[in-house]
């Protein structure tokens, strides 16, 4: 496992995260594992030397933070996890129980820590941009937070790279916790990012933790055009549905099966190979309901494209409308 620095920061992460959406309570989500089936796989990213884990409180609604919390707890040692969660969405039915006001997000880092089971994560994220909330009141939280030590460092996901500069500047006029990451949508079938938010992070200096990085699964080439898929979660997921699915999109995963067929490795290594070549692209954050799929994210580590299949891969693309800031 290779290890490098998230953005500008000190801080080192293994060059793939392991995120933890996939596991939880089945009633919130059919496709997710509970928590016996989840464990293996935190011991199969620690064994292949994973060090960085990321979560968030709407997962399972809060049950995905525990199962998390149990299983690093008794397979490593705090100090050596780089841990990471997120707010922003509903975690409750009352009008405070969301969004990145200085209430919630005060509630939510105290009862993420609570269902975590430790004194603080090193990546407290906010999960989206919160247009009911001034951003100078969540970014003065965000800095209280991370002077009370219940954070080591702040970071943002998808949002507009204007409002994210905005961030970026008031926290700079305030003297405040600056954001060090962004964890965006950047996958092959989806690259709107490169326009103007990849850009930003590399002059800026912030790390990139890109979700999604196969399109939920749409990348690893077993879905297909006229019923989604086989599997539970290609048939269920309605996310990924909004998001992905289009002639355009299954031109792309053509192009990335016929480059998987040459090397002789799996349409998902290709994918995630790709990624991981692209500038600024810090860690992506990989999913696995099956053991091969982790291993595999791992030995996608190892591939070099070349020029010429990079681009190939990147041919069939066609733009399209800024989607995943829901």
């Amino acid at each position: 496992m290779d290890y490098v620095n998230l953005g500008s920061t000190g801080l080192k992460v293994s060059r793939i995260c392991f995120g933890t959406m996939t596991y939880g309570d089945p009633t919130w989500r059919n496709w997710v594992l509970p928590e016996d089936e989840s464990r293996p796989f935190f011991k199969r990213a620690l064994e292949h030397g994973i060090n960085f884990f990321d979560t968030a409180d709407m997962y399972s609604i809060g049950v995905t933070e525990e199962i998390v919390g149990r299983a690093l707890k008794e397979l490593t040692q705090r100090d050596e996890v780089v841990l990471a969660t997120k707010a922003f969405y509903p975690m409750g039915d009352g009008p405070n129980d969301r969004g990145l006001s200085r209430k919630h997000l005060f509630s939510a880092i105290d009862a993420s820590l609570r269902r975590l089971g430790v004194d603080y994560v090193d990546l407290f994220q906010i999960h989206r941009w919160d247009p009911d909330t001034p951003i100078e009141e969540t970014l003065c939280a965000l800095n209280d937070i991370v002077v009370a030590g219940k954070a080591r460092y702040i970071g943002a996901s998808s949002m507009y790279a204007w409002q994210f500069m905005k961030a970026l500047c008031l926290s700079d006029q305030r003297g405040w916790a600056r954001f060090v990451s962004m964890q965006n949508h950047y996958n092959l079938v989806y690259r709107e990012e490169e326009r103007e938010m990849m850009p930003l992070c590399r002059e800026e200096g912030i790390g990139v933790i890109p979700w999604s990085p196969l399109a939920r699964g749409f990348l690893a080439g077993n879905r297909r055009r006229n019923d989604w898929g086989t599997t539970k979660r290609s048939k269920n997921d309605k996310f990924a549905h909004n998001l992905y699915y289009t002639d355009a999109d299954f031109n792309v995963v053509d192009r990335v099966v016929e480059v998987a067929k040459a090397r002789g490795v799996s349409a998902a290594q290709i994918s995630l190979a790709w990624l991981l070549a692209q500038p600024g692209v810090t860690a992506p954050i990989i999913g696995a309901s099956k053991m091969d799929q982790l291993d595999q994210a791992v030995e996608a580590l190892d591939i070099q494209l070349d020029d010429a299949e990079c681009t190939a891969l990147g041919e069939p693309y066609q733009p399209q409308p800024v989607r995943g800031h829901e």
